[in-house]
Formats: C-alpha cells, sequence, structure tokens
C-alpha cells in the first residue's frame, strides 16, 4: 500500500532522514526556521514548507498526503518549554504548549494512520501531555509511549528521550534494542581530520571549531578525558566555581572520552564552556561536523550552501535540536514493522 509522511518541526531532517534511509517516503517537512530549508532539501528529497504549525492547516497536510492509503504525521515540538529548568516554573497549561495542541489539532483534522512524536523526557509532567495522549485516544488512536535511551539504538550519546507512537490499526510500540553496546566518541568521530581551535579541515568547512581564549587553551590542556575543572591547577579556575553554586556544575569545560558515548549534544554544543564538549584528546572543542556525526548524520550531510557563512550559533540550533538519525530509524523500523503484523505491507 502507498504511505506518505510528514514530518511537523522537521528542522535539518533528523528524523526524516532516518525514515527516509529505512525506505519510509517523507513527503514534506514543516518548520518555521527557514534556515532548515537547504539541509532538509538538500539531503532528503523532500518539499521544506516554512510555516509556524499554528497556520498549518488540515489542507496542507492533505496536498501532501495526496492518495496515499497510509499516512503518517511525525514531529518533535520543540522542547524548551518543557525544559527541566522550565518545568520548576509552569506545569499546566499556557501559550507556550500551544505547539503540542496544535499537533494534536492536526491529528484530529487528517486521521493519520499512524503518529509518532519524539521529545524531551520531562515532557510527561506538564499537563500537555496526558491531555494530547488522551486527545489520541479517544480518537481512536492505540497509544504507546516510553522514555527511550537513544544509545539502545546506535547513537552515540547519552540521550533519553520520550518517544510515542500510535495507530488506528492496533497496538504498537518501539522495536526492542538494536545496540546491546553503545556506539563510542572514538567509534563516531575518531577517523576525523585532527584541526586546531579555530581551525577547519581544507575539504569540509563544517569541520570547523570554535576558537578557544588564551586561558580556556590552558584550562583545556590541563583538563582529563572525563575529569573536571576540579583537576585544574587552582589559577586556572574560574570564580563562579569556587562558589557553592558553581560547584554543583563539574562537567562544563570537560573533554568527552574516547571510550563512551558523548554527552547529550545541546544547541550549544560547540562551545568548550557548554558542557563535556572538549574533544578527548585535541585542545579544542568538539567541531560542528564532529556534533552532526554524534547526532547520527552523515559525514557528507550539507547544512551549508556552496559559498555560504559558516554560523555556529544557526547551525548548532540546528544540530543540537535535530532528533537523532538513528532514533529516527528505530522509530521507522517500528512502524514498519507494526505494518507487516497487520498484513498492511511486507
Amino acid at each position: 500500500m502507498t504511505m506518505a509522511c510528514i514530518d511537523l518541526f522537521c528542522g535539518a531532517g533528523g528524523l526524516t532522514h532516518g525514515f527516509v534511509k529505512e525506505g519510509l517516503p517523507v513527503a514534506a517537512g514543516i518548520d518555521i526556521d527557514d534556515a532548515c530549508r537547504y539541509p532538509y532539501e538538500q539531503n532528503n528529497e523532500s518539499v521544506f514548507l516554512q510555516k509556524d504549525v499554528s497556520e498549518v492547516s488540515a489542507e496542507d497536510l492533505e496536498q501532501f498526503f495526496g492518495d496515499a492509503k497510509i499516512r503518517i504525521l511525525a514531529g518533535c515540538a520543540p522542547c524548551q518549554p518543557f525544559s527541566t529548568y522550565s518545568q520548576r516554573y509552569d506545569l499546566n497549561r499556557n501559550e507556550r504548549w500551544g505547539l503540542l495542541y496544535e499537533f494534536a489539532r492536526l491529528a484530529e483534522e487528517t486521521l493519520p494512520e499512524i503518529i509518532t512524536m519524539e521529545n524531551v523526557p520531562s515532557v510527561q509532567k506538564h499537563e500537555v501531555f496526558p491531555d494530547f495522549v488522551l486527545h489520541l485516544e479517544n480518537l481512536g488512536y492505540h497509544v504507546w509511549y516510553q522514555v527511550v535511551d537513544s544509545t539502545h539504538y546506535g547513537v552515540p550519546q547519552t540521550r533519553k528521550r520520550m518517544v510515542l507512537l500510535a495507530s488506528l490499526y492496533g497496538p504498537i510500540e518501539l522495536i526492542e534494542r538494536t545496540h546491546k553496546k553503545p556506539k563510542t566518541v572514538k567509534q563516531a568521530i575518531g577517523r576525523l581530520k585532527p584541526i586546531a581551535a579555530g581551525e577547519n579541515a581544507p575539504r569540509d568547512r563544517l569541520h570547523v571549531s570554535a576558537t578557544l581564549s588564551d586561558i580556556n587553551l590552558k584550562r583545556i590542556k590541563s583538563s582529563k578525558p572525563g575529569g573536571t575543572w576540579r583537576d585544574w591547577p587552582k589559577h586556572l579556575i574560574a570564580d563562579c566555581h569556587k562558589e557553592s553554586s558553581g560547584k554543583t556544575y563539574p562537567s562544563v569545560y570537560g573533554r568527552m572520552e574516547w571510550d563512551k558515548p558523548a554527552p547529550t549534544m545541546t544547541t550549544q554544543c560547540y562551545g568548550y564552556g557548554n558542557g563535556r564538549f572538549g574533544h578527548p584528546e585535541q585542545d579544542r572543542a568538539i567541531s560542528l561536523r564532529e556534533a552532526a556525526v554524534i547526532q547520527g548524520f552523515p559525514r557528507n550531510y550539507k547544512f551549508v550552501e556552496k559559498g555560504g557563512p559558516v554560523e555556529f550559533r544557526t547551525l548548532g540550533r540546528l544540530i543540537g535540536n535535530a532528533v537523532p538519525v538513528g532514533l529516527g530509524q528505530a522509530i521507522a523500523k517500528s512502524i514498519k514493522a507494526h505494518l507487516e503484523a497487520q498484513g498492511l505491507i511486507e
């Protein structure tokens, strides 16, 4: 049977690319950020629609679904409102949670056969999440959701995510883990060309690392893989870390370890002082390309058009916000296994 998927909040295409690698056709990706257009379209042979999801109509989706018999609506609503920091202030419904309610609206208006959502684990602590689940169940969907460890599916970083799957056909769930041992930093980026801080590889403009101040260069040279700033000589320790509040953040200015998964990639993963984003042995933060590879993007994934600017803040946002490609593949495999069990595809 013909299938078509639409990826809401598609970003640079992490979830879509996972689907494409598993043979699930993605008709379109929708996102409000126009910076996503080039990487999304160049790497996925799919259409990008720049539009706020609150302005997306059922007619927009039906246009892309076309005559497909099996329609899949996927999406990862921006997770900032559901972060650990945000949940201290408001667990109830307000305008910041509106994007997930818009997702529910589009599900009701189009009734796709399959729905999937990915988000931060703390989303389940907010009123919007049980509302979303109940809404789908009232529409006749069988709903499964669980916090998933991405390392179980070949993602070389300790990234836990809430994954939801829903089907009108019957019970559905995520496949069993595909990797018994976590993929390591060395397996992911160990073969990339060595570069210095502030340098980029001549054949890959994305393999570029941020510059380091003189004191941060001294700090990273004093850093051990897996260690903390507590390993430094006292004159290198920042004043904020000497205070009681700063002592609770030992991983900032840290180096990754070759034989372990990387920490969760964030939108500021290119900055040495923003977390444990120091290279295991080179005196620099990881490059944008290394961050993308840790997110599961192929080494030749295009993020910037030829001659275009390589902007750390923009590309860090696209990479850090992406659904890891390996997790996208696991979701796609789960949907295919479900459809096969229902006798709808071979």
